[in-house]
Parts: structure tokens; C-alpha cells; sequence
């Protein structure tokens, strides 16, 4: 367990770098608390003469930190709700590439994983073609009969994974102390950004899960004609090395190439569109990294994806929500959009339904007033996203991440075909997934899982009758003597539990400007 003194001395580091490459120049007064704003001052004591631009001292600052604060970076791009969308689009100019680590620490790690040399494993390996943060890649190639088979290796980088559980420990502490203190962290849920950047965090480095993703993504998309996934080499594949087949197709960011070899770039942008949504609304599993980097065209005209590392899920509940919503735009139908809203809970119950119809109605009309190639879904979810705040909509992450991504492709899509209309590819997709899901079939499917779920209840009941009657005798036993907290007790716990936080706050401020004082002084 680290203690809450290291978690303060790795932010306070943290904070005099930030302080040195000049980002918190880059911060409004105005948007401070007033108790702050002398603490603010003393930060820009520390700055340094030259910070650069602007939108490039926190992209600096980070990468100047390490590998954990570079993922924060690019986690908070996908987070405009709690960066703001200003920053969010500074963020994503964070470029997550790292220098090489040694050749040979990449064929020990290879040799600890199999128990092996490298040799062994590999007919041969060769010098790193890529890294970044967490890992680095290079061309090997596999003994297969009169030919090998060449391959592409995914080493994990010595050490992160130690570096990044401390750093992560470190952002939980900060979350946890924001939101016992403000209610705005609560409303963003810090807590659970961080977790989640966890959880990513964490699947990215068991490149076994990657692994995983991909055979999962390999079958959900075994039929679709304009898009496949790597082979993943099971046998050569463990928690820090991940062997993928190597894939010789034109990168979908190099446009030359691609009329050169005579593709029909507004084809593929169609393609691209459709295969997204494709994959959110039918298969509830999206890649979430589809910039023009990760995707390749083969010479069939195949879309090819790699790098799953970062992946999106949405329950049925979020693609009933997103497919009618893109529906209701679409006819604009804007009163069964607002409640879709409603009955997904993401609105609360005490809002009216015709003043929220009323806000998305405001958001749509403009866009049917424009010629196809200026309508942007991306744009259309972000506004969407940003009026639901005035409705005290609560923060879906997944369904920011999958915004997030839609920017992405939607950019990559129209760089190849300025004049796309997205309402035209994308209705074919969303039409299909609602007739097959509240279509006839579609109802008969749930009705016939509704009376399975029924069934498995009924056989459950009486096991459950057995533990309630349990759960009432103990609550009878505790209460039996009179279990009160009076309001005179409860205003008590309230008023210890303002001093606690009071305290709190004063001592953090004061180890952190300690901190900083030691850290200038050492500079």
C-alpha cells in the first residue's frame, strides 16, 4: 500500500512541472476560487522564460512526466466533458511515441514469457519498427515449411507496468481528495475517470486481452466484405509479448498510394463510416483508436485495423439509445429522441420531455438547413452531449468514448471524401439494426428472452423467499432495542465531517507548496 506521502510527493512533482513549462499560464483566474488564486501566482513564480505555444505546454509537460501522464493526456482528449473542449483538442495532438528501449531487453522479455531464447521462437527478429509508451514493435518472422512467415511483435517496455500502478495510485488519491471536496468532481465523476483509465491502462498492458479483443472483433466480423482484422499467432502470444500477422496493405492516411493503386477513395469513406457504426450498433464492440495510423487498405480493398489496445463496449441499452437518436435526427423526430433520453435514464425524471425535445429541436433544424457535405455527426453528438448538461444528463464514459471516435472517423473519412454525406451512409446501417431489433423479429427475440429471464426467476424464488425471511429476522434483531440516529446526531456527524474536510484541504495545500519550495530550491 503506498501512502498518502508519496502519492504527494509524485503530484507535486507533477505540479512543479507543469508550473515549469508554464501551463498553468494557460489558466484563467476568473476560473479559479478566489483562495487559489494566490497559490496560482506562486506557480507562475516557477515558469520558465521560454514555454513554447500555448496548446503545446501541457502536451510538454506530460511527456516530459512519462508514459502514465502521456495516457492521462490522451485519455482526458476522449474527456472533453472534464477538460472542456478546448483542451480536449490541444490533448489530442499528444503524440504517443517514445525512443526505443534495447534490443536486447526486448528478446529477454521474449525469452522470459516462453522460457526460451528468442531464437527458438522466431526463425528471426528484427530492430524495432515502432514504439511508444507501453510497447514496441518489430518485425520477426515465424518457420512455416519452405517460406517463413513474416510477423509482427509486440514487446512490452521493462518496467512500465510498476511505473504506471504507482502513477495511477497517485491520480486516485487526487480524484478521491477532489470529489470529497467539490461538488463539481463529484458531478464529473473523477473517480471514475480515473478507474477507467485504469482499467484501460490495464488491458493494454495484458497483451493476452488484446489478443482477445481481436479474435473477438475476428468473429463478429467474419462476414462484412469490406473489413478483417489481423490473425492473431496464439502460440507465440503471451501477457508481454503479442505476435500478430504482418500486414503489407496502404496506409489509409497515404492518399497518393491509394489513387495510385486506383481504390475509390469516396467508397472507402463510406466504407469506413459504415463498418464504425456497423460495429457499435450490431456489435456492441467498437475499436476506439481508428486514426489514420491504425488502418490499412489491403489490395482487395479491405479495411484492416490494428492496434486494439483501446476498445469500446455498449450495452443494448446505449444502442438502443444511440441508433434511435441518430434515427430521430434523421426523421426529425425530435420529441421521441428527447425521449429516448428519459426511458435510457440519462435525464432526470423532474425535467420536462418538451423542454429537452425543444433543446434537441434547436440542435437538429440547422443541420437539415445545410448541404450534405457540411453535416458533421461528430459535431451533432457534441452539441447534443453538451445541451444534455443543462439537463443534468450524468456523464455516460462510454458513450463519450464512442463520440470521441466518431470524430476521429468521421475526420479520417472526410479527408478522403470532402463531400460525404453522413446522414445517407450512415441510414442504411442504423435502418437495418432497428428493423432487426424492433422489428417484428426483434420482439418476438425479446419476448422469447423475457419469458426465459421469468423462468429462471420463478426457479430462483424460493431460494430467495429463504434469504429475505433471513434478512428480515437479523433486521428485526437489530432493531429490536431501538436502532435511532436523532437529527440533533446526524447534524453532529455533518458538522465533524465539514471540520474533517476543512483540515484536509489546508494541509494539502500547505505539503504541496512545502513540495514545490524543496522542489525550486533542488532546481
Amino acid at each position: 500500500m503506498i501512502s498518502g506521502s508519496t502519492h504527494l510527493i509524485r503530484l507535486g512533482r507533477a505540479g512543479f512541472v507543469f508550473a515549469r513549462e508554464g501551463v498553468f499560464g494557460s489558466v484563467d483566474p476568473a476560473m479559479v476560487p478566489a483562495t487559489a488564486r494566490p497559490l496560482l501566482r506562486m506557480a507562475r513564480l516557477f515558469e520558465r522564460r521560454s514555454t513554447g505555444a500555448a496548446e503545446t505546454r501541457l502536451s510538454a509537460a506530460l511527456t516530459r512526466l512519462g508514459p502514465s501522464y502521456v495516457k492521462l493526456g490522451q485519455f482526458l482528449a476522449t474527456r472533453p466533458d472534464v477538460v472542456g473542449a478546448a483542451l480536449a483538442r490541444d490533448l489530442e495532438r499528444l503524440q504517443d511515441q517514445m525512443p526505443p528501449f534495447p534490443q536486447a531487453e526486448a528478446e529477454a522479455v521474449i525469452a522470459g514469457s516462453f522460457g526460451r531464447p528468442v531464437t527458438a521462437v522466431f526463425a528471426s527478429f528484427g530492430p524495432p519498427v515502432a514504439a511508444a509508451s507501453i510497447a514496441q514493435v518489430h518485425r520477426a518472422a515465424v518457420a512455416t515449411g519452405a517460406e517463413p512467415r513474416a510477423v509482427a511483435v509486440k514487446v512490452l517496455r521493462p518496467g512500465v507496468e510498476r511505473r504506471f500502478h504507482a502513477d495511477l495510485a497517485a491520480f486516485a488519491f487526487a480524484a478521491q481528495h477532489a470529489e470529497n471536496l467539490s461538488a463539481e468532481a463529484r458531478r464529473l465523476r473523477l473517480i471514475e475517470v480515473v478507474d477507467t483509465l485504469r482499467r484501460s491502462v490495464m488491458v493494454e498492458m495484458d497483451f493476452r486481452l488484446e489478443a482477445a479483443a481481436l479474435s473477438e472483433m475476428a468473429e463478429n466480423t467474419k462476414d462484412d466484405p469490406d473489413f478483417r482484422v489481423p490473425a492473431v499467432d496464439w502460440d507465440r502470444t503471451a501477457k508481454e509479448v503479442l505476435t500478430l500477422e504482418w500486414i503489407d496493405a496502404t496506409p489509409l492516411s497515404d492518399r497518393a498510394r491509394l489513387v495510385a493503386k486506383g481504390f475509390d477513395l469516396r467508397q472507402l469513406a463510406r466504407a469506413l463510416i459504415q463498418t464504425f457504426l456497423r460495429h457499435a450498433l450490431r456489435d456492441g464492440f467498437f475499436h476506439a483508436d481508428m486514426h489514420p495510423g491504425n488502418l490499412f487498405v489491403d489490395d482487395a480493398g479491405r479495411l484492416i485495423a490494428v492496434d486494439f489496445g483501446i476498445m469500446g463496449r455498449l450495452g443494448a441499452k446505449e444502442r438502443l439509445f444511440l441508433a434511435e437518436i441518430l434515427h430521430g435526427f434523421i426523421t426529425r423526430d425530435y420529441y421521441r429522441t428527447a425521449q429516448v433520453h428519459f426511458e435510457a435514464g440519462y435525464v432526470p425524471p423532474r425535467h420536462a420531455i418538451e423542454e429537452f425535445a425543444q433543446a434537441i429541436r434547436a440542435i437538429g433544424e440547422p443541420i437539415h438547413n445545410r448541404a450534405a457535405e457540411d453535416i458533421s455527426m461528430a459535431k451533432l453528438l457534441t452539441l447534443l452531449f453538451e445541451v444534455t448538461e443543462l439537463f443534468d444528463m450524468r456523464t455516460r464514459p462510454e458513450l463519450l468514448l464512442l463520440q470521441k471516435t466518431m470524430v476521429v472517423v468521421e475526420g479520417v473519412a472526410r479527408s478522403m471524401d470532402p463531400k460525404l454525406d453522413m446522414w445517407s451512409t450512415a441510414e442504411p446501417v442504423v435502418r437495418e439494426w432497428m428493423e432487426r431489433n424492433l422489428g417484428p423479429a426483434g420482439k418476438l427475440e425479446s419476448a422469447a428472452a423475457g419469458a426465459a429471464e421469468v423462468g429462471r426467476f420463478l426457479g430462483s424464488a424460493p431460494g430467495l423467499l429463504t434469504r429475505g425471511a433471513r434478512v428480515l429476522d437479523q433486521l428485526d434483531e437489530v432493531t429490536r432495542d431501538g436502532l435511532v440516529l436523532s437529527p440533533q446526531t446526524l447534524a453532529e456527524f455533518d458538522k465533524a465531517e465539514a471540520r474533517r474536510r476543512r483540515w484536509t484541504v489546508v494541509v494539502l495545500w500547505v505539503i504541496a507548496a512545502l513540495l514545490a519550495w524543496v522542489a525550486f530550491r533542488r532546481w
